[in-house]
């Protein structure tokens, strides 16, 4: 399915510049991939064109504490990847702040996207605007593809230090329980051993 083109009046700029006009079912999978000039990191839900606004810096910062403290302990069997597309369903391809999947998942330097099935953590660093999508959206479409686990990153206290909220899947209800929540410290043995000092922000 193919987005419809927006009538143009006459020959200015603005007219030619306009968005596409959705098709009725919403955009899918197809679209999100070969519409043309989409701004860097454009999300779909629901069958919805997500934009990204500009981050703050405690979001790149978290991003790069989070990454580096994973990369220095996980397995040759996953891999950490930074802002790649999740193909959830037809309608519904997030991009996780970093996620992290299955060493076979990986193709080549062209891929775009992971399939759910290859996620095994996923994690949302919350801004601003996207507070609804990373503690309720997000979570809820994560949980019911089967992954198996998700952080939530929150910015808190004085120092506007991290906060991570960590979940992990019932696969009975398929749904989040949190398992716990970590403050100056990240210390954990699933889904592998992860020990981060979250006060290292500060040094950043």
């Amino acid at each position: 399915m193919t987005a419809e083109p927006v009538p143009t009046a006459g020959d200015s700029p603005a007219a030619e510049s306009r968005w596409p006009v959705p098709p009725r079912q919403g955009y899918t999978v197809d679209d999100l991939f070969n519409l043309p000039d989409l701004p860097p990191h454009t999300e779909l839900i629901d069958g919805s064109l997500v934009f990204v606004s500009p981050q703050r810096k405690f979001h790149s910062l978290a991003m790069y504490l989070l990454e580096s403290g994973m990369r220095a302990t996980v397995p040759e069997t996953l891999r950490v990847r930074r802002e790649m597309a999740v193909v959830l369903s037809p309608g519904t391809v997030p991009e996780p702040d970093i996620c992290v999947v299955r060493a076979e998942a990986d193709k080549d330097g062209r891929q775009t996207r992971y399939e759910a099935e290859d996620v095994v953590l996923a994690v949302e660093v919350v801004s601003p605007d996207s507070q609804e999508r990373d503690r309720d959206t997000k979570p809820h479409k994560y949980a019911r593809a089967g992954i198996p686990h998700f952080w939530r990153v929150e910015m808190s206290g004085d120092e506007d230090r991290p906060v991570v909220y960590v979940y992990e899947l019932d696969p009975t209800t398929m749904v989040y329980a949190v398992t716990g929540i970590h403050h100056d410290q990240l210390k954990l043995s699933v889904p592998f051993q992860v020990d981060i000092d979250l006060t290292g922000i500060d040094h950043l």
